[in-house]
């Protein structure tokens, strides 16, 4: 494999890059690379794979993106706990128009913050003209939902699971809320009602994930996946993926998620309004212990739910 410049951002500990950018023929891999903190997506980590995905469509080389996490897991979700948590740090806007959300209060500040980081990059990334394929390991929660689900399919090892646990904050799901679309209605509501881990056999079952394979084997047969798109005609493949993009929205999913983007701020500002913050004093840990307290597994310590 041929690494080309790292991403420009650095992790907490000042020595690795949040994000790494490789390419191996026609096909870029964008690895996310904050493993001791189960690639928790902070700021940071949000702009350097924005900064990957866009070299990655600027390439004349690159025909297919594979998205993935370095270490145990794909990801735990938004940085809610960690040392490199930079929720009130500034970056320059490029997903939409808001005004920085630094400086800002209450509800103004986190509309603001989320609409550029979450909502707007996820849509940003859905229409990358390329196929993108999210390769799954461990925790896919929360956060890592939404990056998984802007990717045009999932392969997962048979290890993976995927919760969106934020209910339990009293928030409807996570901002890209695009669950009825990539799972069922029924089964989003169980997925949101019960926020339990939901292993990849069963996920592929509700037709959210393509392909489940033992862990040893899932960067060969993601590698072999991406290695026949590639193949492909480059504008045939950005064409087709416009279609299926644009069959989805005539279906109300663009529409959906803005919708429910709404709501997912006015649970914020009730939780601010009643309690003692938006996230209804949740943390990592509270969010990792309630789980466990739930379903009686291990957890991790960083993301939503992990």
């Amino acid at each position: 494999m041929t690494a080309t410049q790292p991403v420009p951002a650095e992790s907490d500990e000042a020595t690795e890059p949040v994000v790494r950018y490789e390419t191996e023929g026609g096909v870029a891999y964008v690895t996310m690379n904050r493993p001791q903190y189960r690639n928790a997506q902070n700021s940071a980590m949000t702009y350097a794979l924005d900064d990957a995905f866009y070299r990655a469509a600027e390439d004349d080389g690159v025909t297919v993106i594979v998205l993935r996490g370095e270490g145990t897991h794909f990801s735990a979700g938004h940085d809610i706990g960690t040392p490199g948590r930079d929720v009130d740090t500034s970056f320059p806007r490029r997903a939409g128009l808001w005004w920085d959300h630094v400086g800002k209060s209450g509800g103004e500040s986190r509309f603001a913050r989320e609409s550029e980081v979450y909502l707007g990059m996820c849509r940003r990334w859905r229409e990358l003209p390329k196929p993108v394929i999210a390769q799954v390991q461990g925790a896919c929660i929360a956060g890592g939902l939404m990056l998984a689900w802007v990717c045009d399919f999932i392969v997962a090892s048979d290890d993976a699971f995927f919760a969106d646990p934020v209910v339990r904050m009293g928030i409807p799901g996570v901002e890209y809320f695009a669950h009825p679309w990539v799972m069922g209605p029924r089964q989003a509501k169980e997925f949101l009602y019960l926020g339990e881990r939901v292993d990849a056999a069963r996920a592929r079952e509700w037709g959210m994930v393509n392909h489940v394979v033992p862990r040893a084997e899932l960067p060969e047969f993601t590698r072999s996946i991406a290695e026949r798109i590639a193949a492909m005609p480059r504008f045939g493949l950005a064409l087709t993926k416009k279609a299926i993009n644009q069959a989805e929205d005539l279906m109300g999913q663009s529409s959906g998620v803005d919708s429910v983007f709404g709501l997912h701020h006015l649970a914020h500002a009730h939780n601010a309004e009643i309690g003692v913050d938006s996230l209804a004093g949740q943390d990592a840990r509270s969010m990792r212990d309630s789980r466990r307290g739930a379903e009686g597994g291990p957890a991790g310590t960083t993301g939503e739910g992990a």
